[in-house]
C-alpha cells in the first residue's frame, strides 16, 4: 500500500474531480467539458495506481536488500552460516555459555561449532586444536561438534597466565599486573580462572558435565607452555588460537600453521585485543605466500590449496 498522505492526495484530487463532474450534469456544461472532466478523473486515478505500484516494488525491493544484507553480515561474521548444528550442539554451546565457561560470546561459540561441522560435512582431515583453553568453554563447543573419532589437543598452562615479553604493547602489561595483582574477574564476575586451585581437574569435569568425555570424544587435554608442549607432526585441520600475548601467539604460529590442510584455517581470537598478538601475526604473515587472512568476527587464517 502507498504512504496515508499519498492516498489522501489522490483521494482529495478524486473527490474534486469528481464533485466536478457533479456539478457539470448539474448546471448543464457542453458535453465536451464533462468529457475533459471525465478523462482528468481517469488520469488522476491512473496515476494513483501508478505511485502505488512503484511503493509496493520499492516495498519489496528493501525487502529483499534488506534480507541481502543481513546474510551479507552473516556470511562476514561467519564462513559457513548455512551449517544447521545438530540439537545436540545447540543444547552444549547453550550450556557453556550460560555456566560462563568461555569469554566468547554465543554467537562466537556457535561460529565455532559450524568450522567443525564444516570440515566434518566437507571429509577434511587432521586434528582440531585449541592453544589457550582457559575454563575450557570453546574447546568443549569444538568437542561436541567433531566427529568422536577425530582426535582433538588442547593446549594451556591451566594456571596463571605467562607473563608477557617485551615484544608486548603496553594494554597488554596493564592487563598482566591487573591479573597478577589479584584483581582480574571472570566471565559474568565469577573466579578468574587463572586464580582458581585446580583448573585442569575443572576443565575435564566440565568436558564431562557436558557430556563430552575426554577419553570418549579422544580429547587430550596438554598442561604446560606451548613452547614446551606444542610439538606435532600430524595434520590439522583447524585451530583456535587463543594465546594472548606475542610469544605465546607466534609460537602457536609455527608450530600450527604449517601442518594446516588445504582448506584447513587457524582462528585468531585476540588479534583485535591485545597488540601483542597482533604484532605476532603481522609478522608471521607478512610476505608468506599459501595464506589466506579473512577478517570475520575473528581474524582467520586459511590454508590455500
Amino acid at each position: 500500500m502507498f504512504p496515508p498522505a499519498l492516498a489522501r492526495r489522490g483521494a482529495r484530487l478524486a473527490d474534486r474531480l469528481a464533485g466536478s463532474l457533479g456539478r457539470a450534469h448539474r448546471s448543464g456544461p457542453d458535453e465536451a467539458e464533462v468529457e475533459l472532466l471525465r478523462k482528468r478523473l481517469r488520469r488522476a486515478r491512473t496515476r494513483v495506481r501508478a505511485r502505488d505500484a512503484e511503493i509496493a516494488r520499492l516495498t519489496e525491493e528493501l525487502r529483499r536488500r534488506t534480507e541481502e544484507i543481513a546474510a551479507m553480515r552473516a556470511s562476514l561474521r561467519d564462513p559457513d552460516p548455512e551449517v544447521v548444528l545438530p540439537p545436540a550442539v545447540v543444547e552444549t554451546v547453550d550450556r557453556v555459555h550460560r555456566e560462563h565457561l568461555s569469554y566468547l560470546s554465543r554467537d562466537n561459540l556457535a561460529m565455532l561449532a559450524r568450522l567443525v561441522v564444516a570440515l566434518e560435512r566437507d571429509g577434511r582431515p587432521g586434528l582440531v586444536v585449541e592453544a589457550g583453553t582457559a575454563r575450557g568453554g570453546s574447546a568443549i563447543v569444538m568437542a561436541a561438534a567433531k566427529a568422536p573419532e577425530r582426535p582433538m589437543k588442547v593446549y594451556d598452562v591451566f594456571g596463571m597466565i605467562p607473563a608477557p615479553s617485551e615484544k608486548d604493547g603496553e594494554d597488554v602489561h596493564r592487563r598482566y599486573r591487573l591479573i597478577r595483582d589479584g584483581g582480574s574477574r571472570g566471565v559474568g564476575g565469577e573466579l578468574y580462572y587463572g586464580y582458581r586451585d585446580d583448573l585442569y581437574s575443572e576443565v575435564r569435569e566440565s568436558f564431562a558435565r557436558c557430556g563430552v568425555e575426554v577419553g570418549r570424544h579422544r580429547v587430550d587435554l596438554v598442561r604446560g607452555l606451548f613452547q614446551d608442549t606444542i610439538d606435532l607432526a600430524e595434520p590439522v585441520a583447524l585451530a583456535h588460537l587463543d594465546g594472548d600475548w606475542y610469544e605465546s601467539t607466534l609460537t602457536c604460529l609455527e608450530r600450527l600453521a604449517p601442518l594446516l590442510v588445504p582448506g584447513g584455517r587457524l582462528v585468531l581470537d585476540d588479534y583485535d585485543a591485545w597488540s601483542g598478538c597482533k604484532r605476532a601475526v603481522d609478522e608471521y604473515f607478512a610476505g608468506r605466500p599459501g595464506f589466506r587472512l579473512e577478517r570475520r568476527a575473528k581474524l582467520h587464517a586459511v590454508r590455500l590449496p
